[in-house]
């Protein structure tokens, strides 16, 4: 289908959580002019058939969509996330109703791997405690012309493991190398995606030898959980543990008793396993522990080139020929 012919047909296409995207706002213009587009920023699960109604496509984040929902939109034809992980949508129940499901990768590579780094910068140079020592007045009191509050240590030299070696990992490993840290990784297969400077370990190998050890690998039934007490116990006492990927690596009750016991020093988390998380989760209030409310993705060119791919998907859908289709 040509464009003039995708910019004449306007299927009604519903936006069901758009908060996400609109900090600060993202431009919707380009789907707007090829569909008939309505924009929630929230929708709750008992919204959702009603807002849905007659909707030919629905641009979903993390909205869920079971077999019950699909069941009274009869007219969805395409389901177009606006993230890479499509754990909600039910795929069986799609595939029977003949709903394509798309997804987009790979657009927040760099943001993510640039929040490692933060974490990593942010837990061992303690910028935030010095400046706020320097604005209560400690600097100009000092008697010394600098102080630290804690030891600062270099990335270079050090040992940074990278689980998962997919393209966030391989970024992630590309700046570690830049650092002048050696790079370990535990990965499905070694062979295929050997990079110099790169060396592939087993598991135990990357939990003993990492200083840094940061998680990207999927969430699936074998590896959640996997950051439990056995394996926290195997990482040296220095060791820090970064989490950008998916909440439910991390057995979060034991990474709590590991950081209150010193079993490793700190760790630095960007996602948890339920989110929001509540208010009495077990590892808010520890000190050795940094968490950001799951903004690794977030830069402003990663949520654009988001909305971007996700355009590009939709007229690939309307065209009949749709892209990034995981179903």
């Amino acid at each position: 289908m040509s464009d003039k012919n995708t910019a004449d047909r306007k299927p009604l296409t519903v936006v069901t959580d758009a908060a996400s995207l609109r900090q600060p706002p993202v431009d919707f213009s380009a789907l707007q002019k090829i569909t008939d587009l309505k924009i929630h920023d929230f929708t709750a699960p008992d919204e959702l058939p009603e807002r849905a109604e007659n909707a030919e496509i629905l641009i979903v984040n993390k909205t869920k969509i079971g077999a019950d929902i699909l069941q009274e939109l009869p007219d969805l034809k395409c389901i177009c996330l606006t993230a890479t992980g499509y754990n909600n949508i039910d795929l069986a129940a799609a595939e029977k109703q003949n709903v394509t499901v798309c997804n987009v990768s790979g657009y927040s590579t760099y943001a993510v791997a640039q929040h490692v780094f933060a974490l990593m910068s942010a837990l061992q140079n303690r910028v935030e405690a010095h400046h706020e020592t320097v604005q209560n007045g400690d600097w100009s009191a000092h008697r010394d012309f600098s102080y630290t509050v804690a030891p600062i240590h270099e990335f270079y030299g050090k040992t940074i493991g990278i689980y998962g070696f997919g393209r966030i990992g391989r970024q992630v490993g590309k700046i570690a190398l830049a650092y002048g840290m050696h790079v370990l990784s535990t990965h499905k297969h070694p062979q295929r995606d050997a990079t110099e400077g790169v060396e592939f370990v087993d598991f135990d190998t990357l939990l003993q030898e990492s200083d840094y050890l940061t998680l990207h690998a999927p969430l699936t039934d074998e590896n959640a959980g996997i950051i439990r007490v056995e394996n926290l116990q195997k990482m040296k006492s220095s060791a820090v543990l970064i989490n950008t990927g998916r909440g439910g690596l991390v057995n979060e009750n034991d990474l709590r008793t590991a950081l209150q016991n010193g079993t490793i020093a700190a760790a630095g988390l960007d996602v948890l396993s339920q989110e929001p998380p509540p208010q009495n989760h077990p590892l808010f209030g520890l000190k050795n522990c940094l968490i950001t409310p799951h903004v690794a993705w977030a830069a402003v060119e990663a949520r654009e080139r988001l909305v971007e791919e996700t355009v590009k998907n939709v007229k690939a859908y309307l065209r009949g020929e749709p892209r990034n289709v995981v179903l």
